[in-house]
């Protein structure tokens, strides 16, 4: 099976702190991998190199083939990100926003047109096209952040704490939604979270704790090894947090 993401022995650090220590991992086509951990475990960071945003300290970092210190553009172009700070522009509308977005990643004309209308037909927001995104809900807010993710067909899509200040139903279309690009278009993706819920049906789980992977595997994997009965259990014993409190 074609691996989309291999990170090698990622490391960064600032200043005297080791934010992300021998960090790696792969993610084959079709995948959906959550990234379980706490706040600071290096998740944020890990997203950071990932996205280009910055630079890995050593290892090193390849998507669909390309190595992001090398070809920048190219693993920019297969990529695709929803973001845990929204980024919509508010006062400008769904479609507007979206042909923006398509625009900077030089998708223009017919085939600009067509990839929106397809995305946003998936969505279930065809007909949201003219309205200010300022009057949308949060869980649409997300649907079309995500539509815009997907403008450029990426392999890999990075979902970074994306369900943040959703009700509990939107949380759950949202990773359905995502969920479903997996088998629809084979696409690879790393959901980030602190919530263990959003992690049990995962293909597989990675428990990142103070920069550091501490387990990668099927939730069944992890909770088996960690001697648990559940993934909150396993995660709580793997991280020394209570896990009465993982939210």
């Amino acid at each position: 099976m074609k691996s989309i993401l291999q990170v090698s022995n990622a490391e960064k650090a600032y200043g005297e702190k080791l934010a992300l220590d021998g960090v790696s991992f792969d993610i084959p086509a079709g995948h959906f991998v959550a990234l379980l951990g706490l706040n600071g475990a290096g998740k944020t960071t890990l997203f950071q190199l990932l996205t280009g945003l910055f630079a890995a300290d050593s290892g090193s970092i390849t998507i669909d083939g390309f190595d992001i210190a090398r070809e920048p553009v190219a693993v920019l172009a297969r990529l695709g990100v929803v973001f845990q700070q929204p980024t919509l522009d508010l006062d400008m509308s769904v479609g507007a926003n979206l042909r923006f977005h398509a625009s900077l990643r030089g998708i223009r004309g017919a085939d600009r047109t067509q990839r929106i209308a397809k995305e946003l037909d998936r969505a279930g927001l065809a007909a949201e096209d003219k309205r200010l995104c300022r009057e949308l809900s949060g869980g649409n807010r997300r649907k079309v952040e995500l539509a815009r993710a997907l403008l450029g067909n990426p392999s890999l899509l990075l979902m970074d704490e994306a369900t943040v200040g959703l009700d509990p139903a939107s949380r759950q279309t949202l990773i359905s939604e995502v969920r479903s690009l997996c088998t629809e278009r084979n696409t690879a993706v790393l959901w980030s979270t602190h919530l263990v819920d959003e992690a049990e049906t995962a293909d597989a789980v990675i428990v990142l704790h103070q920069g550091r992977i501490l387990k990668y595997g099927p939730p069944a994997e992890i909770i088996s090894a960690a001697g648990a009965d559940t993934l909150a259990n396993a995660f709580a014993a793997l991280t020394g947090k209570d896990r009465t409190n993982n939210g």
